[in-house]
């Protein structure tokens, strides 16, 4: 059982001891630190912050939590129950609210929760916030509102088609043209909250939908990370529907991976490269992505006329990395689509109705679509981490026996071969170590993954 404490929010399994899991006292200590930052950084006469939920069992006990400790810090709640994350994020903004918190622990398991924690503007808090949040934790020396001075809470009616609308007014979602096309799609929701927000985009746009694991149960009916190796159902369903491709989702909705007519996966770091190209041609430009996502980007940016930008992995540093450089679409490897034309959030729904939209000017199949990108195969390991491990010195001393080939450190280390990378990095929200590798075929990625692998286990 693990609870993990880092800048990107709180994460853990549910039950066990405090301190060790995310257990309710653990919930409400987190949520305290996180109540009196707000308070202590942002001056206003009342208090308002967005709570939202994907459909895991655990959920509505953290958010009865969080609500009722934001009303005992005299915060406001405004409770969009069941929601994604992206919808939760533009509705900070929507409501003109002090910051958000959304409760999920997006790929994980089931066992799993998490706080993910949102600024007024909606986006992730950056690393100085969320180190003083964890300082706060360390304290436990909170302030809480007198009887007269108590939060209240209100629920939020209507938020998803709100997310909705607001996706279907962006200049480049060419709604009627999808709707001329009459695509029929599969969607797979893992059973959370996608099953619900996911429709609702595609039947305003006039997609037929046959919707599998699209009850909001949080009873995951296989691995909700959206990989290969766990869309076996999407994919024997589009086959035998015929359809024109399929969508998956993971549980919070930021992510997003397509299957082909033919059942083969697009690739979720394909995702990004879809919409970028799609962007890019209407409006010539910069984007970002992450050190661990596919070279493929900077082939399409570059061959837009654009320039291509680099940032460490987590939402936040791209997002970060986007501003300052005015990119305009950027996000990460894992489905990750971040549009800022909406918002600074990975944001599924976007994804979709860019894809659409391309899918709808270009005239060709999915995987004809696919087949027109540069070619690069991705391997994603793990290490798992053992107590005795020392991962800054393994990583040094790899570092230094490939000092030749100029290592990047800017996030763990990345090495650059000729046609081909590694990247080696500790995980913020899980005790493993990230062995991500990209080669022209399959095997030679695999090939560089299983070597570093071998190299990691010998230094430890």
């Amino acid at each position: 059982m693990t609870l993990i404490k880092s800048i990107s929010g709180i994460r853990g399994t549910i039950g066990g001891k405090t301190s060790e899991n995310l257990t309710p006292l653990d919930t409400v200590l987190f949520t305290a630190a996180y109540a009196r930052w707000l308070k202590r950084n942002i001056k206003t006469d009342r208090y308002a912050v967005v709570v939202g939920r994907d459909a895991r069992i655990s959920g509505n006990m953290i958010q009865g939590l969080v609500n009722q400790t934001l009303v005992g810090y005299g915060i406001d709640v405004l409770d969009l129950g069941f929601s994604t994350t992206p919808t939760v994020e533009v509705m900070v903004t929507q409501q003109k609210a002090q910051g958000g918190i959304i409760i999920t622990a997006s790929h994980n398991p089931k066992e799993w929760n998490a706080l993910k924690l949102l600024d007024h503007h909606g986006n992730f808090l950056n690393a100085a916030a969320g180190t003083a949040i964890l300082e706060l934790a360390e304290t436990n020396d909170f302030d809480f509102a007198e009887i007269n001075a108590l939060g209240t809470i209100t629920p939020i009616e209507g938020a998803m088609e709100v997310h909705v609308e607001q996706v279907l007014n962006l200049p480049l979602v060419k709604s009627q043209a999808i709707r001329e096309k009459r695509f029929k799609v599969v969607v797979d929701a893992v059973n959370s909250t996608g099953g619900i927000a996911v429709p609702l985009l595609l039947e305003a746009l006039g997609v037929t939908t046959i919707p599998i694991f699209c009850e909001p149960t949080g009873h995951f009916p296989h691995n909700p990370e959206p990989l290969k190796e766990h869309l076996t159902a999407l994919t024997e369903k589009v086959l035998q529907e015929k359809a024109d491709f399929g969508i998956v989702v993971d549980p919070d909705v930021d992510r997003l991976a397509f299957v082909d007519e033919n059942g083969a996966v697009f690739g979720e770091e394909y995702t990004l490269v879809a919409c970028a190209d799609y962007v890019l041609s209407k409006t010539p430009g910069n984007t970002v992505s992450n050190l661990s996502s596919t070279q493929a980007l900077a082939d399409v940016t570059h061959q837009r006329g654009g320039r291509y930008y680099s940032s460490a992995v987590g939402e936040v540093n791209v997002v970060e990395k986007m501003k300052s450089v005015q990119a305009v679409i950027g996000g990460e490897g894992n489905g990750g689509v971040i549009y800022p034309a909406l918002h600074y959030g990975r944001d599924a729904l976007v994804g979709i109705a860019l894809f659409l939209s391309h899918l709808s000017e270009s005239d060709i199949s999915v995987s004809d679509l696919r087949a027109s990108y540069p070619h690069y195969e991705i391997c994603k390991s793990k290490v798992l981490l053992k107590p005795e491990m020392d991962v800054d010195a393994v990583l040094t001393a790899i570092e230094k026996k490939y000092s030749d080939h100029d290592p990047i450190t800017i996030d763990g280390l990345k090495i650059v071969f000729e046609s081909s990378w590694v990247q080696l990095r500790k995980s913020n929200t899980e005790p493993i170590v990230r062995v991500y590798t990209e080669g022209k075929t399959a095997a030679i990625a695999e090939e560089l993954s299983e070597r570093f692998i071998a190299e990691i286990n010998q230094l430890t």
